[in-house]
């Protein structure tokens, strides 16, 4: 973390980490194949519940980050044991949390499908996928923080077999759920429980044979007010944050909606191929985080400017090459999901317009990663909160109303473009301040 080649470190935890990702990213695309079978409405359901499901990731990762970033800085500085404790504490509080909620998800479930944006025709596929992921999120919470745990301490080869197992087996079988067993969409979400139960055996696998240097010993479960303090620094903005996404994501939902199924296909067919592109950039940017951490918490400060250089050098370059090739190929990949005109017409703008947008994203992406590993909570909360509720939310709702479906298309773009400047504003400083740090550290 300290002596070896910034490169070859923040590669060497990354690939896990983007692997992980990308198979996640594309266990969604395939499940949505699978369900695109049934019809525009069985794929407008399963887009709308992206947004319970971000519910309940921004949960999840704001136990998992909040956590992580704590762990790592405690594990530079060598203190391993308050990272344990931390960590036992985080994964107790974050599947006790998701169990009541989704206690009362499923109690208030057609409200909650409703909220999220299920029109008359989509509203019963919608149900029967909801009801299964909110009884598997407590173990999906568990993965989640377990994931970032591993992550945190650089184990990021236990994380990606653990997180891509349960992927790669879902895809197996999906199509047994959903056709041959006839549960039809609700046979999605019940295979993605089950695999999920077996990526959380995994997981914990390293764990139990004790070969990580966080120790899950139920002792060291501590809910006291510091630990809980630590969490939330970092946590809550990225709990926010993740949170504002999924609000972000309803509001789009809704508003397609309003121009009818095929638009809003076309948004859940957009936004899951898109997401394959971002998963993997993420994936770098989320593996370049503890390698910050550490460097920062041992005051290593010139090492923390560099990986955070190298960082964004090979997110924009990765951007360029994504983008292209993600536009160009923009019709294939729709048409693999839907022939409706419709769907394909909304679906090649929204693409095309976020592969022009890809590096302001991942740039912006890098940046909130970088504020979470340096423990900075206020700058990682606005940056985070600037484009999913400062600049995301007013352009979805003015340019839709300015240029209908096309505008809503456009919107996510847009938002990037803008929040690129905010995170000019809040990291050239903060480097300006590393920098000050350094020379101080290196002043006899």
């Amino acid at each position: 973390m300290i002596e070896g080649s910034l490169i070859a470190v923040i590669t060497t935890i990354s690939i896990p980490q983007v692997v992980t990702m990308l198979i996640d990213s594309i266990y969604s695309i395939v499940d949505t194949f699978y369900v695109s079978r049934i019809g525009d409405a069985a794929i407008a359901a399963v887009g709308v519940n992206d947004s319970l499901m971000m519910l309940i990731r921004a949960i999840s990762m704001g136990f998992g980050v909040g956590s992580a970033s704590f762990i790592s800085r405690a594990l530079g500085a060598k203190k391993d044991e308050d990272a344990s404790r931390a960590a036992v504490t985080t994964l107790f509080t974050a599947v006790g949390t998701l169990c009541v909620a989704a206690f009362f998800g499923s109690l208030f479930l057609l409200p909650l499908v409703n909220f999220l944006g299920a029109t008359d025709t989509v509203r019963p596929y919608s149900m029967q996928y909801a009801r299964w992921i909110l009884l598997s999120s407590p173990i999906t919470a568990a993965n989640t923080v377990l994931a970032q745990l591993l992550r945190a301490e650089g184990s990021t080869l236990y994380s990606m077999i653990g997180m891509s197992s349960g992927c790669l087996i879902n895809v197996a079988i999906d199509p047994l759920f959903i056709y041959n067993l006839g549960f039809g969409v609700a046979g999605a979400a019940m295979a993605k429980g089950i695999c999920n139960s077996i990526a959380l055996c995994i997981l914990l696998w390293p764990f139990i044979r004790r070969k990580c240097v966080i120790k899950l010993r139920p002792s060291y479960f501590s809910p006291r007010g510091e630990i809980y303090a630590e969490i939330a620094r970092m946590g809550v903005p990225t709990m926010i944050r993740t949170g504002m996404m999924s609000i972000a994501t309803i509001l789009i939902n809704n508003t397609a909606a309003s121009f009818g199924d095929a638009v809003m296909a076309s948004v859940s067919v957009a936004n899951k191929s898109l997401r394959a592109v971002y998963s993997g950039i993420m994936g770098f940017s989320q593996g370049f985080q503890p390698v910050a951490g550490y460097c920062y918490g041992a005051k290593k400060y010139d090492r923390v400017i560099k990986a955070f250089s190298i960082t964004m050098i090979i997110g924009a370059v990765a951007g360029i090459v994504l983008g292209v090739g993600l536009g160009f190929f923009a019709p294939q990949v729709i048409g693999v999901f839907s022939g409706d005109p419709d769907v394909m017409e909304i679906g090649l703008i929204l693409i095309r317009t976020q592969s022009i947008s890809l590096i302001p994203h991942v740039w912006v992406m890098i940046g909130s990663g970088f504020f979470q590993a340096l423990g900075m909570a206020l700058k990682a909360a606005v940056l985070g909160l600037s484009r999913q509720l400062f600049v995301l939310i007013p352009c979805v709702i003015l340019l839709s109303r300015l240029f209908g479906a096309v505008g809503l298309a456009c919107a996510q773009a847009v938002a990037d473009m803008i929040s690129l400047v905010l995170a000019a504003f809040l990291v050239i400083p903060t480097i300006r301040e590393l920098n000050v740090l350094k020379k101080k550290e290196n002043a006899p």
